[in-house]
């Protein structure tokens, strides 16, 4: 199974979603993800990690709110926004790192 590290290595530009499951915003986002997945395909990885699963990695990142969601490409934080984006404003960010 792949670590977080080797997966923000990629040339593919991830988008990662720190989420919690008790939280609303959070829940909203996960069909805007399925959107955006249905819309980009291959040409974007998109990964899901649970704060409270996953503590260290929040604290490493200094996730405070959630949803907290990242664009990582070639082990580069390009991207960082927390709370609730629509799938066009995800796409027209993501844009930018696709080759």
């Amino acid at each position: 199974m792949e670590t977080f590290d080797e997966i923000i290595q990629s040339p593919t530009p991830v988008l990662v979603d720190f989420f919690a499951t008790w939280c609303g915003p959070c829940k909203m986002m996960h069909p805007v993800l399925e959107e955006l997945h249905a819309k980009l395909g291959d040409k974007v990885r998109i990964i899901k990690v649970d704060i409270d699963k996953n503590e260290l990695l929040a604290q490493k990142y200094m996730i405070q709110s959630v949803p907290t969601l990242m664009i990582w490409k070639n082990n580069k934080l390009e991207w960082r926004g927390a709370g609730y984006h629509t799938s066009a404003d995800l796409e027209r960010m993501l844009s930018a790192y696709i080759d």
